[in-house]
């Protein structure tokens, strides 16, 4: 073509246009390549790396015996990658859906749609990498359905917490729920030792998304979580939880509680409440709702009624000031106390005169307020917090409550009189059971003692966990004194009478407490309880059975409700530990029962 017909300004415009072109994509790619390097390197790694996470197993708990109270099972979730399927695997899929239980027609419509329709405007088709089978497959079919060799049939391992006892020490152990957090009890306690740390790996992937094992950089395994020991005996929570089915059939209460105990240890062999839950299906709201969740031993307040008793009296003696043999006039109604005139409270049973002694055995709430006067405020107080009133047990399981025991600047006129009966003082169940401990251990108070030791896979102790006295409270000379008179509470003369085990020295103490109902207390509104342990001169196990509103024809006393109660679990409990009822140098318990280094007790 002749130059003549080429115009120079459009030559000159379009070599701009291009020589344009040519440095914006110049200036794009130094941009990319120079400026945004790093970044982009970053995201292209993103993409090409892939972080795996392995999940580690969580410990197990089991009772002192060893036997599994709460385990982790591993259970796999089956899904196939459409795209990886091979015609020649097709005669395997008959098999395939017999090992998981599907039809066939139905594993087949999901291994050959290889497709499905996106969402939105432009409904664009996408192809399915991913699609479920069955969920919760054991490890012995998964390693059948692995044997059959189908391209592109593989399984996701994921583990499960399971209670095997159903409801059996529910409050005690909690559960896991589903984002495996652990909620409640052992399992929110002793977490750190349980949860165990997950592995991972880092590798690379393909274009298609698939991993390059070749190219895997680092590797760590997960480290298992530890198992922890619990105190609890399987046995005798079974015993307890039975008993109170029986208390909840026949009297209909709202809550009932119970705890069985070591008094030279602490640890908790039982400890059970009703209303109850399992905690396989703590999600189910409408079975089990939220409130029976609760440990009532540990977060319900009550006042405590006659079996506060024991802490005037131990007090009295204890500081010298009275004998057992002492007698007070407790027919009188009204007694000079620093210059005023307090009104003494009534009784069941009006009597003349009581002996200490006989104040404890018969319960008599005026003869419980002249040993208070005896004692005073401060020293009143002052005993009620060392048996533990208005502090935390130390139990370790969380939710529990401090009760209350006011200062003494807090006290009105009547309190002096009416704290020592158990009244304007409140404590949990577990509180009223450490109190009647210290009797038992020899005038020791013990912190309550929960698990024995963490021990990992190979069964080698961890951590372990020693009995821990907290304080001596009284002698153990008047320590063995008030048990004598608790031995008599259940004699033939006391309020206890069906507590009584034959062949045994049973000591203990009932209660029978008006609920305040409107800010008054109430006569058709009980608590009924029995606090106690045996055998008394050599204790095995202290046993607290606490029962609120009993449905009875008359009052729901703790003599008639709780003590029976308390006298069935114990009479069950020494024949599965083999409890002698004489006096011997050998532990009450069966030999072959040790669960604790006896040298480790607390001697006096």
């Amino acid at each position: 073509m002749s130059k003549a017909f080429v115009s120079t300004a459009r030559a000159a415009l379009v070599s701009t246009a291009v020589a344009f072109a040519f440095c914006v994509l110049l200036g794009r790619l130094f941009y990319l390549h120079v400026w945004e390097q790093s970044e982009l390197m970053e995201h292209v790694e993103g993409n090409r790396k892939m972080v795996q996470y392995v999940e580690a197993r969580r410990g197990n708990v089991v009772d002192s015996r060893g036997n599994l109270l709460a385990t982790t099972h591993s259970t796999i979730d089956l899904g196939v990658d459409p795209q990886s399927v091979r015609e020649a695997d097709r005669e395997k899929l008959q098999e395939l859906a017999v090992l998981i239980g599907k039809p066939l027609a139905a594993v087949e419509k999901v291994t050959y749609t290889k497709t499905r329709k996106g969402k939105g405007p432009t409904k664009a088709v996408n192809l399915i990498k991913w699609a479920s089978l069955a969920k919760g497959l054991d490890e012995e079919t998964y390693d059948a359905v692995r044997a059959l060799g189908i391209k592109g049939v593989y399984g996701n391992r994921k583990y499960s917490r399971t209670y095997p006892g159903g409801q059996l020490a529910a409050h005690l152990l909690g559960y896991v729920n589903h984002e495996e957090t652990p909620v409640t009890g052992v399992e929110r306690f002793f977490d750190y030792y349980l949860r165990g740390q997950d592995g991972w790996r880092v590798t690379e992937r393909d274009g298609r998304r698939r991993e390059l094992a070749q190219f895997r950089a680092r590797e760590v395994d997960p480290s298992d979580g530890l198992n922890v020991a619990l105190c609890i005996d399987q046995v005798v929570q079974h015993i307890v939880e039975k008993e109170i089915s029986r208390l909840a059939a026949e009297y209909k209460p709202k809550g009932i509680s119970v705890i069985v105990s070591e008094p030279t240890t602490g640890g908790i062999l039982a400890m059970a409440n009703y209303p109850t839950y399992d905690p396989n299906e703590f999600f189910n709201t409408k079975k089990y709702p939220i409130e029976t969740q609760r440990n009532r031993a540990l977060t319900d307040l009550i006042e405590p009624g006659s079996t506060f008793k024991i802490v005037p009296a131990a007090a009295a003696l204890n500081e010298g000031l009275v004998a057992p043999s002492d007698i007070f006039q407790t027919g009188v109604a009204r007694v000079s106390y620093k210059g005023r005139s307090l009104k003494l409270p009534g009784d069941h049973h009006t009597y003349e005169s009581l002996s200490v002694h006989d104040i404890v055995v018969k319960s008599s709430n005026r003869g419980a307020a002249h040993l208070g006067l005896k004692l005073g405020e401060q020293r009143l107080y002052d005993y009620a917090a060392a048996f533990g009133f208005g502090s935390k047990t130390g139990f370790d399981l969380g939710g529990e409550v401090s009760g209350t025991l006011h200062p003494v600047k807090r006290w009105d006129g009547l309190t002096i009189t009416r704290m020592p009966m158990g009244h304007a003082v409140s404590a949990t169940p577990m509180q009223v059971h450490a109190a009647m401990s210290v009797i038992a251990n020899k005038g020791v108070l013990m912190e309550p003692l929960l698990a024995q030791r963490v021990f990992d896979a190979a069964g080698h102790d961890v951590v372990r966990f020693a009995p821990k006295a907290k304080r001596r409270v009284i002698s153990a000379d008047v320590a063995e004194t008030v048990a004598d008179m608790l031995v008599d509470v259940v004699g033939k003369q006391g309020t206890a009478k069906k507590a009584a085990i034959e062949n045994y020295a049973v000591a203990g103490k009932t209660g029978t407490t008006q609920k305040i109902v409107n800010g008054r207390y109430s006569r058709r509104h009980h608590i009924a309880s029995f606090s106690g342990f045996f055998p008394a001169d050599n204790p095995a196990l202290v046993i607290t059975v606490v029962v609120d509103e009993p449905k009875s024809k008359g009052v729901g006393y703790g003599g008639t409700v709780a003590a029976p109660a308390f006298r069935k679990i114990a009479e069950a409990c020494i024949a599965y530990l083999g409890i002698r009822p004489v006096k011997s140098e050998t532990p009450f318990l069966a030999l072959e029962y040790s669960r604790y280094d006896r040298s480790r007790r607390i001697s006096n």
